[in-house]
């Protein structure tokens, strides 16, 4: 048979193959399902003009109803900030669904339901300044909404969060869980000063707050990447777990030597991580630990040591060489691993992510 030409599978034999390659049945389950009509009609994003057109636009659309708000805008009351946002809200989500409904205008229609999302925290703040609703103290303007922590913000946090879930559970668009795993970044940080206002915690408190809330979030991830089918919406919710997470951990900047070698034993774990959720974000955070840690040993450690940069260099060398004798070797130790190792964890293993961030 030639290279070119088409079988026709039925799912009985998909999942011989898959028992035979050593496959789990519900991993099969999921191909089956992505191979049948319309399975993945989900917007796929390309590296083009317009597709980067669409997102510069989206970007712009948000960081000026947020990022980039001035002091201006605290001449407007409290129900006109509401107003204001509502309005734009709207708009953006009676555009995004009417595009959403054209196969060809999805993407610019996700990123308007997106931006729609994201006017949530404003139209939420000026309801809390109209009414003098503030759970710890009056933060005075929205612009320090992004700089400052403050308790005060968790309302709009939350309600972000719920907005976006709601939004989520009808449109399934990647970059809606953007603003979502944003607003619970921010909430990492400001829920201890309002959980802890009577009796502030320490900045080792806070950090540990930020390390454990990580972990929450990387976990919610990683149950729901597990249970995946088709669209990936998973991008965004490790990628602001491993920024609290990875965060609080290297702000803690321990004293002791073997705190800081398991601080990077920690960081060559993400990379670990990286290998089996086949997920990049891992790499590039885990990557940077293991860097800090290397700096460390060069600035401190091993200061006024001739020899380090040249065992470093070797080091280097030798992990280029593991990466070609796994070139060679890799599809021998694939084979393996199929065999072995997938059918005792791969009900444990996410499917393959694609480049499906929005």
């Amino acid at each position: 048979m030639k290279p070119n030409e088409s079988v026709t599978i039925t799912r009985a034999r998909l999942q011989a193959a898959a028992t035979h390659a050593g496959v789990s049945p519900e991993q099969a389950e999921r191909v089956w399902q992505n191979l049948q009509p319309g399975a993945n009609d989900a917007p796929t994003p390309r590296f083009d003009a317009e597709h980067v057109a669409y997102y510069l636009g989206a970007l712009v659309i948000i960081g000026a109803m947020g990022w980039f708000m001035t002091t201006a805008w605290d001449v407007l009351d409290g129900w006109g900030l509401a107003v204001i946002a509502t309005c734009y809200g709207l708009l953006f989500g009676l555009i995004g669904r009417r595009f959403w409904n054209t196969p060809a205008r999805r993407t610019p229609g996700g990123l308007l339901l997106t931006a729609a999302v994201c006017m949530t925290p404003l139209a939420i703040f000026g309801v809390q300044k109209a009414t003098g609703f503030w759970p710890v103290a009056d933060p005075d303007s929205y612009t320090k909404f992004h700089p400052y922590i403050s308790g005060s913000w968790v309302v709009m946090e939350l309600g972000t969060i719920l907005v976006g879930l709601l939004m989520l559970r009808k449109w399934r668009f990647p970059f809606l869980t953007a603003p979502i795993a944003y607003a619970l970044w921010f909430a990492s940080m400001d829920l201890p000063g309002l959980l802890f206002y009577s009796s502030p915690l320490t900045s080792d408190q806070k950090k540990w707050f930020s390390i454990a809330f990580g972990l929450v979030m990387l976990g919610l991830t990683y149950a729901a990447d597990l249970r995946r089918k088709q669209t990936d919406l998973a991008f965004w919710g490790y990628l602001f777990g491993l920024m609290a997470f990875w965060g609080g951990l290297t702000a803690m900047n321990s004293d002791s030597e073997l705190g800081k070698f398991i601080y990077c034993l920690i960081n060559l774990g993400l990379i670990g991580v990286s290998l089996i959720l086949r997920r990049q974000t891992f790499v590039v955070f885990g990557g940077m630990g293991a860097f800090i840690y290397l700096v460390h040993l060069s600035s401190e450690v091993f200061a006024d040591s001739l020899a380090f940069p040249f065992v470093l260099s070797f080091l280097g060398l030798g992990i280029i060489y593991l990466g070609v004798l796994y070139r060679r070797q890799g599809p021998l130790l694939e084979k393996w691993t199929r065999a072995r190792i997938l059918p005792l964890i791969g009900n444990w293993i996410p499917p393959p992510a694609g480049d499906d961030r929005g």
